[in-house]
């Protein structure tokens, strides 16, 4: 067996296979590991289910003490029915445990959430080898996914703040929900606005440092310079604006290279991964029309020499920033879109 595939997922989670009492849940979006793993137990147990029919077990208790996750897995409850298992991996390894309940599949089901678990881990491993468990990988949300999130809200949205939610959303499913929820009760039953969405979500300091890199890169220096006070206004520190400029021109650089090898522009940022979101996509499509491969490089050199001089000289640390930004704005020269 291998770990079910995103169209097999949500049919599991609202009828798990009793073939497969063991069900691992696993990812680097806690948010959705905990939601899906809450959706399992209420279908195996039922929504009016007993509360005491679900275990908790701690991962780490399990890997000092194995026969703890085998008795509870062999034992009935005391007045009938499923019980579930609801084991939180830790740190340390209890596959060894787990393996010996495989070989003798429970009537008890045991549902684990962990971390971001890569294919060579035991846990992973074994659950993805047995035909009596279900692997369930929880990857951070897509466009797709967040924008599906606020549909199911039905929001009254305007479009264009509908992108910027979408921009501002995806690091953790519960959280994007919590947001999509804070936004729904602060506008009532009235159309929500950009403003709307700034107000009560975006990080005012996180949306002024992407103006600066995406407007600075775009060969924007006037915008780039009015956005960099924004960012100052907001608490931004100089050393993370040039972070951020670092960050933003190393994936401008990979960009550019799948350019060379003869995607167009738009291509390149339709495919790049992290995603980019679609409010961003023009300016990076200009950078990437501005600036070379060879140029690229030789911009992530003096944003790196930039904050080494900021860090080491903090009165004149916002003036460092200001040329840095003003050279990646004014440095770029039109590259071309495809190599011959």
């Amino acid at each position: 067996m291998t770990a079910l595939r995103a169209g097999e997922i949500d049919r599991f989670l609202s009828r798990p296979d009793p073939r497969r009492p063991v069900v691992l849940i696993y990812g680097p979006d806690s948010g959705l590991v905990s939601e899906r793993a809450a959706s399992v137990v209420r279908a195996m147990l039922g929504e009016n289910s007993d509360p005491l029919s679900v275990v908790p077990l701690e991962g780490d208790a399990i890997a000092a003490d194995p026969g703890l996750l085998i008795d509870e897995a062999q034992s009935f409850g005391l007045f009938g029915g499923r019980r579930v298992i609801r084991v939180r991996a830790g740190g340390k390894n209890f596959a060894p445990a787990l393996e010996t309940v495989l070989e003798n599949p429970p009537q008890t089901a045991i549902v684990i959430e962990a971390g971001d678990l890569r294919r060579t881990s035991p846990l992973r491993a074994i659950c993805e080898k047995s035909p009596a468990a279900a692997a369930i990988p929880c990857y951070v949300d897509t466009e797709r996914d967040i924008a599906r999130l606020i549909a199911d809200s039905r929001l009254a949205i305007d479009p264009e703040a509908r992108e910027e939610l979408l921009s501002l959303l995806g690091a953790d499913r519960l959280a994007s929900r919590t947001e999509i929820e804070k936004l729904a009760l602060y506008a009532g039953k009235t159309r929500i606005g950009v403003e709307d969405v700034r107000a009560v979500i975006a990080d005012a300091s996180a949306l002024a440092l992407d103006d600066v890199v995406d407007c600075a890169a775009a060969g924007q220096a006037e915008a780039a310079l009015v956005a960099l006070n924004k960012a100052y206004a907001a608490g931004t520190a100089p050393a993370a604006i040039l972070n951020a400029a670092i960050r933003h021109v190393t994936l401008l650089h990979r960009l550019r290279l799948s350019i060379d090898k003869g995607d167009s522009p738009s291509e390149a940022v339709e495919n790049a991964r992290p995603t980019i979101f679609f409010r961003r996509r023009p300016k990076f499509e200009r950078a990437l029309l501005r600036f070379t491969t060879d140029a690229l490089a030789r911009e992530i050199v003096a944003l790196s020499d930039a904050s080494l001089a900021a860090r080491k000289d903090f009165d004149l640390a916002r003036t460092i920033v200001e040329r840095a930004v003003l050279r990646l704005a004014k440095s770029g020269k039109q590259a071309p879109a495809r190599r011959a």
